[in-house]
């Protein structure tokens, strides 16, 4: 039996998306997206904010660089992933990330209009006046691994 990877988040960004631009012309943007939970402690009201590492590849990175900027509201759906790396000092670090498979923008019509036009011809669709949808569809390429 296999097992089910889905990650399901609704945050801000924490700043503007980070673009590189790998060997053989892939794409790759990264940014943290933060999520908040409210709850009640001792009768006063708590905000406990977590941070996701957030990746996209290829043609949904190229749209995430031109419509994501820090503080948007987003909607974003992916996988975990969890890499692992050596620092300066030789020591492996682990990082889990978001690998994300789509994203909508959310917020009002205002913060959108404008950016949602020149996309139809890539794939990416308006669903409705509260949001913006952009996912990888008729995109190029798989992930890289």
């Amino acid at each position: 039996m296999s097992g089910i990877n889905k990650v399901i988040l609704v945050g801000h960004l924490g700043k503007d998306p980070e673009v590189r631009h790998l060997d053989g012309g892939v794409t790759v943007a990264s940014f943290p997206l933060a999520t908040s939970e409210t709850y009640n402690k001792d009768g006063k009201r708590v905000e406990q904010t977590e941070w996701h590492n957030i990746v996209l590849w290829r043609g949904l990175a190229e749209v995430a660089s031109k419509y994501l900027q820090k503080g948007k509201l987003i909607y974003v759906e992916g996988k975990l992933r969890t890499r692992s790396f050596e620092d300066r000092e030789k020591v492996k670090k682990y990082v889990t990330e978001v690998v994300a498979e789509n994203f909508t923008i959310l917020g009002r019509k205002s913060d959108f209009e404008t950016a949602a036009q020149p996309l139809a011809g890539v794939g990416q669709t308006q669903k409705n006046e509260d949001e913006f949808t952009a996912s990888p569809g008729d995109l190029s390429g798989d992930l890289p691994f």
